[in-house]
């Protein structure tokens, strides 16, 4: 399996430069993508232990089952019907953990079970509470059934560290924004810190990722439901051919984002619905001096079939973005809420900097947006001063066959630097029948405007 992937990789690089036409590039990475393959042999977690009266605490019947079947050659671990709390669930090689239908998996609240890991935390990695669900550096792996993962978050611990009032958050109560928690860690990285002796933890209020694939390759996670997260839900960092398809996230806390693919490449998210306390699908690829140091770019994501209800936006790139994302595609999806801000958004500064191109987006059906249908922006700022050095590049969008009922404030918005303008910009056929202006842009060179119609004109194209 190994050979076959790194043989695949090496055609993939050779052959995707010949490929002008940039669907028949998305196309070519689907076709040559591999697939998760396991034997025919079931683990069922009751048989080593587990009891699903929500009650019983599971982990180390989760522990015996995924052990039992990844030494026996892989196969899947069932989690039939029942409610099973348990601590944190760690993936192996060749394992598909399957919840039947009317299973549910809760996880304790409790940071004492978890064990410290090499994760990531808002685009800097570090050594922090293990994510619900984790695999680091396994092959052939997946998430499957019809059954439900409760992080269970706003019943416990992990909402109120977000220092958020709209989350409980009250004067006096620790959370991530005390200046010796996310500050320091964000420090340690601009000063080179090894990832090894960046150890937080207990103490630290770092809240931790729900599903995270650390350095896996060939990952299924296929029709399950997700709620009440701690944090970033679905989270592949520094892996390969994933696939992430008919999943419901259904989870409104503090950063929920729906999707994080970081420092990943050949990503198909496809048939989900996303409903979020914040981006429904954002593309990372690490933030500030960690992402330079890590250095590798997010590419070949790809998003089809897919429903974003609430959100901060429906497809986002950004904002730790400092290793670049290239060749995104998205096609086929609804986008409607009155709490959804953005359709498509970039989002970036000078202190992340990146080079974001070739995204193309073709045949949304937009309801209502808040803020803006396309939002593309080099100047994000939320976390007080994010100016820097870096410089962030954006070039080579496309919205094509997009229709939109009501798109809030503008219809698009761009802003770049006059050194760095946003660039080559085309939105065809893309109707949007209400916004307040038509768009706002500054430091942009080459939009093009091809029968796009907002607010029934006809919207001329802008060179510079």
């Amino acid at each position: 399996m190994i050979c076959c992937i790194v043989f695949m990789s090496c055609r993939l690089k050779t052959l995707e430069t010949s490929i002008e036409d940039p669907w028949k590039k998305m196309d070519f990475v689907i076709k040559t993508m591999p697939q998760v393959n396991f034997l025919e042999k079931d683990y069922d977690v009751k048989d080593f232990g587990a009891v699903g009266d929500g009650v019983a605490f599971n982990t180390i019947a989760f522990e015996k089952a995924i052990k039992a079947c990844t030494s026996n050659g892989g196969g899947r671990v069932i989690v039939s019907e029942g409610k099973y709390l348990t601590g944190p669930i760690h993936l192996e090689n060749n394992v598909n953990l399957h919840l039947e239908d009317n299973a549910e998996i809760l996880f304790s609240t409790n940071p004492k079970d978890y064990p410290i890991v090499h994760t990531s935390f808002e685009g800097t990695e570090l050594m922090n509470y293990s994510p619900l669900i984790y695999a680091k550096n396994k092959t052939n792996v997946a998430i499957t059934g019809r059954g439900i993962l409760n992080g269970q978050a706003s019943s416990g611990n992990w909402w109120l560290w977000s220092g958020a009032k709209d989350y409980g958050w009250k004067k006096g109560i620790p959370s991530q924004n005390d200046p010796t928690n996310r500050e320091v860690l964000v420090d340690m990285a601009e000063k080179g810190v090894p990832v090894s002796e960046r150890i937080f933890g207990e103490g630290r209020y770092l809240r931790p990722n729900f599903i995270e694939f650390f350095e896996c390759n060939t990952v299924l996670i296929k029709d399950i439901k997700v709620i009440n997260a701690p944090f970033w839900i679905l989270h592949p960092i520094k892996s390969n051919n994933v696939i992430i398809d008919g999943v419901t996230v259904d989870s409104h806390g503090p950063n929920n984002d729906g999707c994080d693919p970081e420092y990943s490449q050949n990503i198909i998210i496809k048939n989900c619905v996303f409903n979020t306390g914040d981006d429904c699908i954002a593309i990372k690829s690490g933030r500030d001096a960690d992402g330079r140091r890590v250095g590798i770019p997010s590419k070949n994501i790809i998003v089809q079939n897919c429903k974003m209800i609430d959100g901060h936006g429906g497809v986002v790139i950004g904002s730790e973005i400092s290793a670049g994302v290239n060749n995104v595609f998205v096609e086929n999806c609804v986008m409607d809420s009155p709490n959804l801000d953005r359709a498509i958004r970039i989002k970036t500064n000078s202190k992340r900097g990146g080079v974001i191109e070739n995204v193309y987006v073709r045949n949304l059906e937009v309801g209502t947006v808040k803020e803006c249908v396309l939002k593309l922006n080099m100047f994000y700022n939320v976390y007080g001063s994010q100016t820097g050095n870096f410089i962030p590049v954006i070039r080579n969008v496309s919205l094509e066959n997009v229709k939109v009922k009501k798109a809030g404030k503008y219809g698009i918005w761009a802003e770049g630097y006059k050194e760095s303008p946003v660039e080559n910009i085309t939105l065809k056929n893309v109707i949007i029948e209400k916004a307040d202006s038509v768009y706002l842009l500054k430091n942009i060179r080459n939009f093009n405007f091809i029968n796009t119609y907002i607010n029934d004109k006809n919207v001329e194209s802008v060179k510079n």
